[in-house]
């Protein structure tokens, strides 16, 4: 599944729930989601730095440059205190999402 494939919305809390435990830059991002999903998302940078530009943007993360393991230069990304507010609030609204699709696609008739 591409960045272009998850629903809308999906994306941002995926990328606002990577940044919960330490700051990382966009290419540490990407690994993280493909590996924290086995390889099923796969995140474009067409599709991931546009949305750490708006997460920015609106106040939810903050960047700044620094150095990664190899020494390049890269913009690092942590969350604000309104990024852990906005990850806590839409954590639950997914949650309940996810049950009501579930109960849905498990059901035998729709």
């Amino acid at each position: 599944m591409s960045g272009s494939d998850l629903f809308t919305g999906t994306l941002d809390i995926l990328i606002l729930r990577t940044l919960q435990a330490t700051p990382l830059h966009g290419y540490a991002i990407g690994r993280a989601l493909r590996e924290g999903s086995e390889g099923v998302l796969s995140v474009e940078e067409g599709a991931l730095y546009p949305a750490l530009h708006r997460l920015e943007g609106k106040g939810l993360l903050e960047a700044e440059w620094g150095k990664t393991d190899t020494g390049r230069r890269a913009k690092f990304y942590r969350l604000t205190r309104d990024g852990e507010a906005h990850l806590a609030a839409e954590t639950e609204r997914w949650a309940e999402f996810s049950v009501a699709v579930s109960s849905i696609l498990g059901s035998e008739t729709p």
